[in-house]
């Protein structure tokens, strides 16, 4: 089984990433895994963080001359903003460290820094926000590129593109993956979306933002093509792949709401103008759909459409006109504390998405056909394909 975890802080050393189960001889792309990482701190409205860093993939372990060898995956990312928090976070407790420390007394409305403070008996915030920072995603983003390879190699792909941000919304409803894909080919990322005068709306929306001191969210679709039917499960609820997609996605950070194809707008009408009609084609020998109302999933499991997922963000929750707040030891009203942060992060929260889209169809994907080396894993996937043509 494909099994994936990340560890460290925002501004501690390091981030480190581990995944195992993936089958050997698969070869690593390390051009295009740092590639994936530089994508994620791309977009228009990032903040200074992503001028202090520049993420490189480090692979310790389950890869040796280029491919990987079945033993578990670990990826170390380096923090450079370390050399200057390595005594306010130091490891050991020393009088010049304890010295240095940087409590954050007054939690943000809408971060994690209050909740995580009560339920770990923490009176410094510190604590908190630097694991629940999106930092974290940066090690997901590296193993979703492991996977992406991965899937590639059975001819599966994942891009992502943003529909909204704020109150400005891309018009049309569905955008072929060709287009999709294409913005992978830009040397900006900008906002990621297909089309220039939404994109230029947009930024103006988050300059609007910037010049008032405040954040702006907004939604992104990612798009799975090649995806064959028959991954998932309707046999329990935690082997539905619709279910697993929804989690993986609502996990990353911001993210407040996940939506399968067009489900919600499916809620507002009626059965004979939502399922998707199903046709067959003699010389495809495979059956077909004239629309993709249910994203490319029934009963939890895939039916060969192309998989869509669309995931829609609050706004960033630390502002630069901070709202109320209370000091966690005076209990005495004040604002909410400000550290450096970013005012639109939809477009990477796109990449993140591709990455924890492609590590649950990998986990999916071999799950079904399984092998411990490549070759094992293609020949099971074909016999499949046989079979879905004879069927």
């Amino acid at each position: 089984m494909l099994r994936f975890s990340t560890a460290g802080e925002s501004h501690g050393q390091a981030i480190a990433a581990f995944l195992s189960g993936l089958p050997a001889g698969l070869r690593v792309d390390f051009a295009y895994v740092n590639r994936e990482l530089e994508r994620r701190q791309g977009g228009y409205g990032r903040g200074g963080r992503m001028k202090i860093e520049s993420d490189t993939a480090q692979f310790l372990s389950g890869v040796r001359h280029g491919q990987t060898v079945g033993t578990p995956i670990t990826i170390l990312i380096e923090n450079r903003d370390w050399e200057n928090w390595k005594e306010v976070l130091a490891v050991e407790d020393r009088p010049e460290t304890r010295a240095a420390s940087k409590p954050l007394l007054a939690p943000r409305p809408g971060h994690a820094d209050l909740a995580g403070c009560l339920k770990y008996n923490f009176h410094d915030a510190r604590y908190v926000l630097e694991r629940a920072s999106a930092r974290e995603t940066a090690a997901r983003v590296a193993l979703g590129a492991v996977a992406q390879l991965f899937l590639k190699e059975f001819g599966i792909e994942v891009a992502s593109h943003v529909v909204a941000v704020g109150r400005v919304a891309l018009a049309e409803d569905t955008v072929p993956f060709e287009r999709v894909r294409a913005l992978r080919e830009r040397k900006e990322m900008v906002l990621n979306c297909v089309d220039a005068a939404t994109e230029v709306r947009m930024k103006a929306e988050v300059d609007h933002a910037l010049k008032t001191g405040d954040s702006v969210g907004g939604t992104f679709e990612l798009i799975a093509r090649g995806v064959p039917p028959g991954l998932g499960s309707c046999a329990q609820w935690d082997e539905r792949l619709d279910g697993q997609l929804a989690q993986a996605v609502m996990s990353i950070p911001a993210v407040k709401a996940v939506e399968l194809g067009s489900g919600i707008d499916n809620a507002a009408t009626f059965g004979s103008q939502v399922h998707d009609e199903i046709g067959y084609s003699r010389t495809e020998s495979r059956f077909t759909r004239p629309s993709n109302r249910a994203g490319g999933l029934e009963g939890g499991i895939t039916n060969g459409e192309d998989l869509v997922v669309r995931a829609y963000l609050k706004p960033v929750a630390t502002l630069r006109q901070p709202l109320a707040s209370v000091n966690l030891e005076s209990k005495e009203t004040v604002k909410a504390a400000y550290e450096r942060s970013d005012v639109c992060v939809v477009p990477a929260a796109g990449v993140i998405g591709e990455a924890m889209v492609a590590l649950v169809l990998a986990r999916a994907f071999l799950e079904k056909f399984g092998g411990d080396a490549l070759p094992e894993t293609r020949r099971n996937f074909e016999t499949y394909l046989e079979q879905l043509r004879r069927f």
